[in-house]
């Protein structure tokens, strides 16, 4: 259903009991999901994304979501927008020592969760959400649970619904419509929601 939001690439990770399984490929979502791919994905959280590059060059090293191990476990992030301060920011890391794996600013916010020096997981992801500048949604799964974010000014769009007594999270209604989902709301412009 949002096909039309990237025609780049597509992926798709989920947690299943702890453990993290991924998959991503260039194209569009009836190529990349096709066969068996759907399978080999199990679990009860999920994040996807359909990309068209605005920042990063169209290759498979730049497809989301990216999921990253670090020291604080596993996290997979989607994002949606544009961070304007991101190249100074990787500069700023880069200098640092961190080691960039991909061109798109997406990763800038997953080296700011974690590099940030906060204790929880929430903490951190709040930590990095205001360090950057920009019109944007992400989507990150982490410890259990997936978080939704927009940027404080709500530029870009981002909503909630239920669905068989589950949580759904997604740039547009219609993603809604296509899973029979009931639309709660909008998130809010700056808004962080936790679903578990």
């Amino acid at each position: 259903a949002l096909q039309h939001r990237g025609q780049e690439s597509s992926g798709i990770v989920t947690e299943d009991q702890g453990t993290v399984h991924s998959h991503r490929a260039m194209g569009l979502v009836s190529d990349v999901f096709s066969g068996d791919a759907l399978q080999k994905l199990p679990g009860n959280l999920a994040i996807g994304h359909n990309r068209y590059s605005t920042k990063g060059s169209s290759q498979l090293r730049n497809a989301q979501p990216i999921a990253v191990t670090y020291h604080g476990g596993d996290l997979a992030l989607a994002h949606n927008g544009q961070l304007v301060n991101a190249p100074a920011l990787r500069k700023e890391m880069e200098e640092r020592g961190s080691i960039f794996q991909t061109t798109s600013d997406s990763e800038v916010m997953v080296h700011l969760i974690a590099s940030s020096r906060k204790d929880t997981f929430e903490e951190r992801l709040l930590d990095a959400l205001g360090r950057v500048e920009g019109a944007f949604s992400i989507t990150v799964l982490s410890g259990g649970r997936v978080y939704a974010a927009r940027d404080a000014h709500g530029f870009r769009p981002l909503v909630l619904g239920r669905v068989n007594g589950g949580w759904i999270a997604a740039s547009e209604t219609c993603a809604l419509d296509i899973v029979e989902a009931e639309f709660l709301r909008d998130v809010e412009p700056g808004e962080v929601v936790r679903l578990d």
